[in-house]
């Protein structure tokens, strides 16, 4: 599993606090580069996205089942319900990574990010600044930015995200509508020195695709949750991607 955040304490050039109160820099100044951190955790492997599914009983049963099967990090990208329904949704969730040792990241809402603790958030084009978000949750915590296809934009995320994601990289189930990401976007990224997260219809028999073309993880919602076992469907998927890791290491 990954290491936890670090708790380091930041400059306060300018009085702006981050989510839980820490200083931090101000939305204008490029950060630290996020890499320099090395006790932030390293999003690697197996991310795992959870189910639109507002039913608290179901959710938790499905994340279990996810860390029982050995995922390496979890997006909490419920959109559906009041806030308020989301909050205690995302808060169980919580307890369930956390007991597993595994982060996890927020998808879009980065105030629910901040109030829960969360490892990080994940946003896209229409989620604001990220120079922003950055800055409001500090240099300590993940901060992944959707990129789709767009190799300019990730470009320009040098130095603020911790990792860029692109896709869709299959055709997917999920959005079905969502613009086709070609695979050489990961070399082309690399060579920049950007850590990329594959996402788009990704399932046990194309895992290992998107790694072998540069990848540092893929993130996967169906083959996980729609999988009759989904614990069984994360150890094998997780085995998959982890296979092909060390493979591009060798």
């Amino acid at each position: 599993m990954l290491p936890s955040p670090a708790d380091e304490p930041l400059g306060n050039p300018d009085g702006r606090l981050d989510c839980i109160g820490r200083a931090t820099l101000p939305a204008e100044t490029p950060t630290t580069p996020p890499d320099r951190n090395p006790m932030k955790p390293i999003l690697r492997g197996l991310y795992a996205l959870t189910p639109d599914d507002t039913d608290l009983a179901s959710l938790t049963r499905m994340v279990s089942l996810a860390l029982e099967g050995g995922v390496d990090a979890l997006q909490f990208r419920v959109k559906g319900g009041t806030p308020a329904e989301r909050r205690e949704l995302a808060i169980a969730v919580k307890r369930l990574t956390d007991a597993a040792a595994v982060p996890l990241i927020v998808n879009d809402e980065v105030e629910l990010a901040c109030e829960i603790d969360a490892a990080g958030v994940h946003i896209g084009r229409d989620d604001g600044d990220p120079r922003q978000v950055r800055a409001r949750i500090g240099a300590h915590r993940l901060l992944g930015v959707s990129c789709y296809n767009d190799l300019e934009r990730a470009r320009s995320m040098i130095g603020i995200a911790d990792h860029v994601g692109f896709g869709a990289v299959f055709a997917s189930p999920t959005k079905p509508q969502a613009v086709r990401a070609p695979l050489s976007l990961f070399a082309q990224a690399r060579a920049m020195g950007l850590a990329t997260v594959a996402i788009g219809g990704i399932d046990r028999t194309n895992a290992a695709l998107p790694i072998e073309a540069g990848a540092q993880a893929v993130a996967v919602i169906s083959d996980i949750f729609a999988a009759d076992d989904p614990a069984l469907a994360t150890a094998q998927l997780r085995a998959i991607v982890h296979q092909a890791l060390a493979a591009t290491r060798a």
